[in-house]
């Protein structure tokens, strides 16, 4: 399927491929969240859905304490170095190569990033409650009513 946006020709494959080993972008944390420090963070957009309320971001910074603030649920995988979380009710603890860590939407952390950290991390808008229960019910409609073979797995546990 190809789609042209502002004279430009874009495709939606199905399948999307993407690298964490590439050059990522300059992307300033908000300079009022700074604690201590000079850190640097770049990223890059791998992948986002197809309605725009998910996606999957390379991230790295350099050195430094920063406040941030979710806005969306994200998902993180630390890939390289490590960091330093903490939060209201949970004391300071470190995170490393592997770790994976959820932050909720209108959560608040304070980030020590010890020397640099490189993440994956997987970001999703979350959707009022209304609509995900609408959502939901019309899952589970089509899961009632259509063949398996005339409809996709509605789950992903198992995907290959």
């Amino acid at each position: 399927m190809i789609f042209y946006l502002q004279g430009k020709q874009m495709s939606r494959a199905l399948i999307e491929i993407g690298s964490c080993n590439m050059d990522l972008e300059l992307r300033p944390i908000e300079p009022a969240w700074i604690i201590e420090g000079n850190p640097v963070s770049r990223s890059h957009i791998l992948s986002t859905s197809s309605d725009g309320t998910s996606s999957t971001i390379i991230w790295s910074c350099t050195e430094g304490r920063f406040n941030w603030y979710y806005d969306f649920d994200e998902t993180i995988m630390i890939l390289e170095g490590s960091i330093v979380l903490e939060s209201d009710g949970m004391p300071p603890k470190r995170y490393g190569v592997g770790d994976v860590v959820f932050f909720r939407d209108g959560a608040h952390a304070k980030w020590h990033v010890e020397g640099h950290v490189k993440k994956i991390a997987f970001c999703r808008k979350t959707n009022p409650a209304v609509i995900g229960f609408m959502i939901r019910v019309v899952n589970k409609l089509k899961r009632m009513f259509l063949s398996p073979g005339e409809r996709r797995p509605a789950t992903l546990m198992g995907a290959g």
